[in-house]
């Protein structure tokens, strides 16, 4: 083994093991009798599931190539390339997708990998408030949030719209106070720097108007990925302790949470943090434990298998109609180990 190969296992391996230990967390105590009690209660809810997936991820490319098409990118190639990204998210570590999304598929979407880059941040940004913003909604929904997290979510929420609308009405006018201010950091934050201008670039770009539909299209693409949720919650007869139908803050509830779990460092795909997640956000909505945890990894497995799924197969297709090809795993060392 070379030593290129240990320290990838090196960087690897606490990831695994903070999955393993969340997963160990999730479900201790769990018992196989409660799988095999698992029973499709209402399949005409399958219909909801695919239309919520196709959807979500439909809107996410429509979004992405909203803010490409400045640089003369087609919609077929940010569907491609975006799907792709979050398979390879799905089962490479260091989020490699998003890395390939910006240096490797750079040519396909007639655009730098800088520019790539600051639709990402920005992609990234429009998420972090969408899915504060849904907790805020649902705060007070089943149990409600404890009150140190409220507080928490609400100040997010301020701090990240606050930055969007700064970021929207003085995309041109803050580049300067940026530059002014990182000069008298560390040179350490330079990289952060980096990431703001290159979003601020990306804004002036798209213009207020534009800003505004992203931020619709974004509430949209979260409310079909509660639909997602809620489709599977009814498809399996998840309920209440007492046997009472989830309200409408548990889907909702659960995406934020569980999508918020994936900043938690771990094995790719979000493996453990995403079941802990979602069972600690249904809990909250008088979920049994048990039927809780289940359910997270019911929803991750599906998430899982779809996406890489999909995704694996447009990239496949993709390769063949390449010429030359170069082997994948020399084109994943040639990329740089995070972003710049």
């Amino acid at each position: 083994m070379t030593r290129e190969h240990r320290m990838n296992m090196a960087k690897t391996l606490p990831g695994v093991l903070i999955s393993a230990f969340f997963l160990w967390y999730t479900f201790r105590g769990f018992k196989l009798a409660e799988f095999r009690a698992l029973r499709l209660v209402a399949p005409i809810w399958i219909v909801g599931l695919v239309a919520g997936t196709c959807a979500s991820y439909g809107l996410r490319s429509y979004r992405w190539w909203r803010m490409m098409r400045s640089w003369g990118s087609k919609l077929s190639s940010c569907f491609r390339v975006l799907i792709v990204s979050l398979a390879a998210n799905n089962i490479l570590p260091l989020r490699i997708g998003d890395v390939m999304r910006i240096f490797t598929y750079a040519p396909d979407l007639n655009a730098s990998p800088s520019v790539i880059l600051s639709t990402v941040i920005l992609e990234k940004l429009l998420d972090i408030f969408t899915l504060v913003l849904l907790l805020v909604v649902t705060i007070h929904t089943g149990k409600g949030l404890p009150p140190k997290t409220r507080v928490l979510v609400k100040v997010l929420l301020g701090i990240s719209g606050g930055g969007l609308i700064v970021m929207i009405a003085g995309a041109r006018a803050l580049v300067k106070p940026i530059k002014v201010v990182f000069a008298k950091l560390p040179p350490k934050l330079g990289k952060v720097e980096h990431w703001l201008l290159l979003a601020l670039d990306a804004i002036r770009h798209i213009g207020i108007l534009g800003m505004v539909w992203l931020f619709l299209l974004s509430l949209v693409i979260w409310l079909c990925e509660g639909l997602l949720y809620f489709s599977a919650m009814e498809m399996i007869g998840l309920r209440t302790s007492w046997g009472a139908p989830l309200g409408w803050g548990a889907p909702l509830q659960t995406v934020a949470l569980a999508n918020f779990a994936f900043l938690v460092p771990s094995a790719p795909g979000g493996i453990g943090p995403f079941e802990w997640a979602c069972k600690n956000a249904l809990q909250l909505h008088y979920v049994a434990p048990s039927a809780a945890g289940l359910f997270g990894l019911l929803i991750h497995l599906w998430l899982l298998v779809t996406i890489t799924g999909v995704g694996g197969a447009m990239f496949l297709v993709h390769r063949m109609r390449r010429v030359p090809r170069e082997p994948l795993i020399e084109e994943i060392d040639m990329l740089p180990e995070q972003m710049p």
